[in-house]
């Protein structure tokens, strides 16, 4: 049986290959690197490249070529984008498009970003109306990012982000889904409708399998609202009952139904923990402060679950793989032989070190 790596998959044409060299090609796409100059990681932009090739020999529907190449074009814009301001941690606000100003939940969500902005954060919205423009209206412009999706019924971003540098405007929701998660360091999400529950399943699910890290979900109501209250009632009614969930899978998220808790449960998130790393099986967690061993040797018993057999917690300082870091080299290392199942349990873990 063939492989992607092996050639077409209609035998016709020059064969290409990803693992192996290509005699002919390779001189070709170094020289076309070097004509372009400045390329960071060349070895993988010779993949993109190849793969493009690929792709126009296997794809005959049009409909294929296009959806890809959307789809590197917008991912390279976002990259391009937020890539300016990495050091700056941004929290995601979601909610419904068809909150009125008027409404408590709007109101809730403009004071949120204005108290973000105010800790240093910058604020991630979708860009359209409702809780995405209380969003970006608390926040200011200059604080905010506004990642809109193209449809008929809304085909500008709210009068805030408009004109804003820090407006994309996207083709497919899968790569708006991208921006909107990659790029935040803490998700909160209002009442809303089909789009906001699909978001609240889909960083769910990134972070119970360990597609994406660890990161606080906060789940906003008013004082006496009932939105996450009856949602978490069917979670563990129809699949926490059920073992479809586990019981420590609902310490993914957390529910406030204030401001004030919004804030302080990212800021507390962050208090200790500042980042983490895989290297193969070792788990690199990156810490604003070190801890003392008395901490350590309290983890390995509480949360030795998680560790591959004979695994171990130990501290030390940056890696040698982490060179690429240099700005976050002077922090001091948790290093776990984590086994890579249980991100449940993984950011108990998290909550634990910020509690030392």
């Amino acid at each position: 049986m063939r492989t992607e790596s092996e050639s077409n998959v209609n035998g016709s044409g020059m064969e290409i290959r990803f693992s192996q060299p290509n005699e002919k090609l390779d001189p070709l796409i170094d020289q076309l690197i070097g004509l372009v100059g400045s390329v960071h990681h060349p070895s993988m932009v010779r993949e993109m490249i190849l793969a493009a090739l690929k792709a126009g020999q296997e794809n005959r529907e049009r409909a294929d070529l296009k959806l890809m190449t959307s789809t590197l074009k917008e991912l390279r814009y976002t990259a391009k984008l937020f890539g300016q301001y990495r050091n700056v941690r941004k929290v995601t606000i979601f909610g419904s498009a068809r909150v009125a100003p008027e409404c408590v939940s709007y109101q809730m969500a403009k004071s949120l970003a204005r108290s973000l902005a105010e800790c240093g954060y910058m604020v991630i919205t979708g860009g359209g109306q409702g809780i995405m423009r209380a969003g970006n209206e608390g926040a200011g412009e200059a604080h905010s990012f506004a990642v809109s999706i193209r449809l008929p019924f809304e085909d500008r971003a709210n009068h805030i982000m408009q004109g804003s540098p820090r407006n994309i405007s996207y083709k497919y929701f899968f790569n708006r889904k991208v921006a909107f998660i990659k790029e935040a360091d803490a998700v909160v999400l209002f009442p809303g409708g089909f789009g906001t529950l699909d978001e609240a399943m889909e960083v769910l699910t990134l972070v119970q399998t360990g597609k994406r890290y660890p990161i606080p979900l906060i789940l906003v109501d008013q004082f006496d609202g009932t939105y996450w209250s009856h949602w978490k009632n069917y979670v563990e009614r129809e699949l926490l009952a059920r073992s479809y969930v586990s019981a420590d899978d609902l310490s993914l998220f957390t529910m406030v139904n204030s401001v004030t808790d919004t804030v302080q449960v990212i800021n507390r998130f962050y208090h200790r923990y500042h980042s983490l790393r895989f290297f193969a099986n070792r788990l690199v967690i990156r810490l604003q402060s070190t801890v003392d061993s008395g901490a350590i040797a309290r983890w390995k018993k509480e949360f030795g679950d998680i560790l591959e057999p004979g695994g171990n917690f130990y501290l030390c300082e940056a890696l040698p793989e982490e060179e690429d870091e240099p700005t976050i080299a002077h922090l001091p290392r948790l290093v776990m032989d984590f086994n890579r199942k249980h991100y449940s349990r993984l950011r108990q873990l998290i909550d634990a070190i910020n509690e030392a």
